[in-house]
């Protein structure tokens, strides 16, 4: 009975230990693997989840991570916010025997406009540079300029309160050209050239932004207005403004031209950019000027209006129209005698008409 008892037992352990190894020998794994692997959820990693761990049971790529990657940032990079505009309109005839009759001549004008802005914290600051110069060949006549315009200006203000859209500001600005002007066809004695003139404002006021960017508006009850031609003979002969030359009876220079004046006065400025039709934009550009003690009232006017046709995104007619105004420029004139007599101050105007290449960056 004992040994019935004995043999029994073992029985039972045998089976117990045999049924235990097939268990191990089923479900375990190495010591220290892991059975289980968390995801970290889609609220970390925006793309969805992705293996925390992986184990020698997971056939999946090992996946690396930084702390940008568990913390993803947002938010803007940086203060400054730019625009870059460049363009190219080329105009080109040519007749080969053609009965009418005409010129061969091709024309160019580039433009270039760079516009940086900082705001911050209240603070904001406007740069702009702006750039256009044109040319003109006809046949059997010399390399003409057509257009000529560099400009320069900054302003810089701090708000008058949280989210106004009125700056306490201050502005510079600067206008000349960049090479010899002449009266054509007379191309032997230049009426202008680079600082001849070259203008310079700097004043304090206030300053209205649309939060559009698409209207803008200053007003300064003090701005120094500084004329500069750098050419003495213009200086000698009082273009632009400036004091001329003291001369005795016989036309003997006594004391050489002044070659900078300047002006104390009011200055309003304005920009307007609008969408008349889909695609037509229309952009208004406005400087106003007057001097407190010469002539007060007397205004210098500079005034740009542009008419611009977007065709597609490398593509753009545009028609515009330039109109100036200074009591200090006076026009020149021939009289009956063939001699050339001063006609007082003109209202300048020019008009364009092209289509070209605009590269927006």
């Amino acid at each position: 009975m004992k040994g019935y008892d004995k043999s029994s037992l073992m029985k039972k352990v045998l089976v117990s230990i045999l049924f235990l190894a097939l268990s191990i020998s089923s479900y375990s794994q190495s010591f220290g693997e892991i059975q289980k692997v968390e995801r970290i959820g889609d609220k970390i990693f925006r793309r969805g989840a992705r293996p925390l761990i992986n184990t020698s049971y997971d056939q999946v790529g090992m996946y690396q991570f930084t702390l940008n990657d568990l913390v993803p940032t947002k938010g803007r990079k940086s203060f400054w916010e730019k625009k870059n505009n460049f363009t190219l309109d080329v105009n080109e005839v040519a007749f080969v025997n053609w009965n009418a009759g005409g010129t061969n001549s091709i024309s160019g004008l580039y433009g270039m406009r760079i516009v940086r802005t900082y705001r911050n914290d209240g603070f904001r600051w406007d740069n702009q540079f702006r750039f256009r110069y044109g040319v003109n060949q006809q046949e059997e006549q010399e390399l003409r300029k057509t257009d000529d315009d560099l400009e320069l200006s900054s302003s810089f203000g701090y708000e008058v309160s949280k989210d106004s859209k009125w700056f306490y500001s201050g502005r510079f600005s600067f206008r000349t050209q960049v090479a010899r002007g002449f009266n054509y066809p007379n191309t032997e004695v230049a009426i202008s050239e680079f600082m001849a003139p070259g203008y310079m404002f700097l004043g304090v006021g206030a300053k209205y932004v649309e939060p559009n960017e698409k209207f803008e508006l200053y007003l300064s009850p003090l701005t120094q207005r500084t004329t500069f031609v750098m050419n003495q003979r213009l200086a000698n002969q009082g273009s632009f403004g400036v004091q001329a030359a003291v001369r005795d009876a016989d036309g003997n220079i006594i004391e050489e031209g002044e070659n900078i004046r300047n002006e104390l006065g009011i200055q309003v400025t304005n920009q307007f950019e609008t969408e008349v039709f889909e695609n037509t934009n229309l952009i208004s550009r406005a400087n106003l000027y007057t001097d407190y003690l010469n002539d007060f009232g007397n205004i210098v006017i500079d005034w740009e209006l542009i008419l611009n046709f977007r065709i597609n995104n490398y593509m753009r007619a545009n028609i515009g129209v330039h109109i100036r105004y200074d009591d200090d420029i006076k026009t020149q004139q021939e009289d009956a005698s063939g001699n050339t007599v001063e006609a007082g101050p003109r209202i300048q105007l020019k008009q364009q008409l092209g289509i070209g290449v605009a590269l927006d960056l």
